[in-house]
């Protein structure tokens, strides 16, 4: 096995066949990172320390703090004795923006609300997208054919998510990995927007790749970026699908050779 970015080799005791074996093993890296916008913390996410710059510009177009990759104007990543931080610096109007929502969030791994400061800030606000794509059950399957053998870090560790952007045929284009599904959604929104594959003509032939479940957020983050397709290996949630009703998202999960579940059509 060779060395990965985002994991680190440690000891482990295997147990097989009553009796144990100590050797190395590839470990995921799960680390709490710091989204700083204009020297005020905004967020605490805890995530696999790797495409740290592509992970904060995902989450500031995804979250609706910025609406173009223009209005970031530096990040610096900083390592810490606690962490990593991530200092951005946004435009003054987008941040005076961000002041004014005051949504401190901590630690979202799991449920994508926690510190969240009322019920009006659990969801974002999500424009019906205008984007249009349509993968035929080949596309999907052969997307769901590639994936495993495109996560090097879950091949590594067994502890990872990917998130990937699959073209009008099924084949993947990008993908990206951390240890919290809607993090490695993120940094494949920062990696989209850098390669100037956010534009209409992309998002008409490609589509969305998680290998998590369906939660809302990541049908949320999904219309965040016009794109009008999600498939995910495990199932939906029926927030997910309100979501993906209300912004015109077609929403698939279960997604396995030859089988997947449509929760939402939006032909």
């Amino acid at each position: 096995m060779s060395e990965f970015i985002g994991s680190e080799k440690r000891l482990v005791d295997i147990w097989s066949d009553r009796s144990i074996d100590r050797r190395e093993d590839f470990i995921a890296e799960e680390t709490p990172v710091a989204l700083v916008y204009n020297d005020i913390s905004h967020v605490v996410m805890m995530a696999t320390p790797a495409q740290l710059e592509k992970f904060a510009l995902g989450f500031s177009l995804s979250e609706g703090i910025i609406q173009d990759c223009e209005e970031v104007y530096d990040i610096q990543i900083r390592q810490l004795n606690e962490g990593v931080e991530v200092a951005l610096t946004i435009s003054s109007q987008r941040f005076a923006k961000l002041k004014d929502r005051r949504r401190s969030i901590s630690g979202r791994t799991g449920c994508g609300i926690c510190g969240a400061d009322s019920l009006q800030q659990a969801r974002l606000a999500v424009e019906p997208v205008t984007s249009h794509c349509e993968p035929t059950p080949a596309a999907i399957n052969r997307a769901i054919t590639e994936l495993d053998g495109r996560q090097d870090l879950q091949a590594s560790t067994g502890a990872v998510h990917g998130a990937a952007w699959c073209n009008i045929d099924g084949r993947i284009l990008e993908i990206c990995e951390d240890v919290g599904r809607h993090n490695a959604l993120d940094k494949l929104i920062g990696v989209l927007a850098q390669k100037n594959l956010l534009e209409l003509e992309s998002l008409n032939n490609g589509f969305v790749l998680v290998s998590s479940r369906a939660s809302y957020e990541m049908v949320q983050k999904t219309a965040m970026i016009n794109a009008s397709v999600l498939v995910a290996v495990s199932a939906a949630t029926t927030m997910a699908m309100d979501v993906a009703r209300q912004a015109g998202v077609t929403l698939i999960g279960f997604a396995r050779k030859n089988r997947h579940v449509t929760y939402v059509n939006s032909k």
